[in-house]
């Protein structure tokens, strides 16, 4: 018997898909799977994030509640009425996959890996005190912050084109996707990791 080749969703390989960026390399999990779901066996262990699947990682990413950082964001999250709710979560990233895939004709994968290195950002800044007096400082961004705050805006973006609007959040994060691949100023993630570079190179 030959060896099963696992594909996610049966549809995409995930062994196949390249990395250029050195830098991310090591924390964008690319193991085949058939589904983006570990069933918890991760939990409680430490370290385990870099080798998470990155089709999971978007969708744990998806699920996300409450407002964070902005209230706008958790506004968003908030009115699809869905977080927690994990199964229709991979439906809306499947869906998305296989709009990739038609418009694209390439790995929705790939095209997933593309957006997270235009839009994982090398730089932020941090807030120092000296003296009492407190000021702002250019600091490099380690690789798992630079791929959380990647997935983090895609996501981010897919909820707030949907929202309050006709649009699908299925297909508002494939054009989310294939804008931040093709490294797009339309791109929300791409306009955000900008901003956070300037506001960093300005603080340097």
């Amino acid at each position: 018997m030959g060896e099963i080749m696992l594909k996610m969703f049966d549809k995409w390989q995930c062994s196949e898909v390249k990395v250029a960026d050195l830098g991310l390399a090591r924390y964008i999990g690319l193991d085949d799977r058939l589904v983006p779901h570990s069933f918890g066996i991760t939990a409680g262990k430490k370290h385990v994030k870099k080798s998470l699947n990155v089709v999971e990682r978007l969708v744990n990413k998806m699920m996300r509640t409450g407002q964070g950082k902005k209230k706008l964001g958790g506004k968003f999250i908030r009115g699809r009425g869905i977080p927690g709710n994990k199964l229709e979560i991979m439906n809306i990233v499947e869906t998305a996959f296989q709009l990739i895939d038609d418009r694209t004709k390439t790995n929705p994968i790939q095209q997933l890996v593309a957006a997270i290195q235009n839009s994982s950002p090398r730089e932020d800044v941090t807030r120092l005190k000296k003296g009492g007096v407190a000021y702002s400082e250019s600091v490099d961004i380690s690789p798992i912050r630079r791929l959380d705050e990647a997935i983090k805006n895609i996501a981010l973006a897919s909820f707030a084109t949907s929202f309050d609007n006709p649009k699908k959040a299925s297909e508002a994060l494939a054009e989310e996707i294939m804008l931040a691949a093709k490294n797009d100023n339309k791109s929300y993630a791409v306009r955000r990791k900008d901003e956070i570079e300037r506001i960093a190179k300005s603080s340097r």
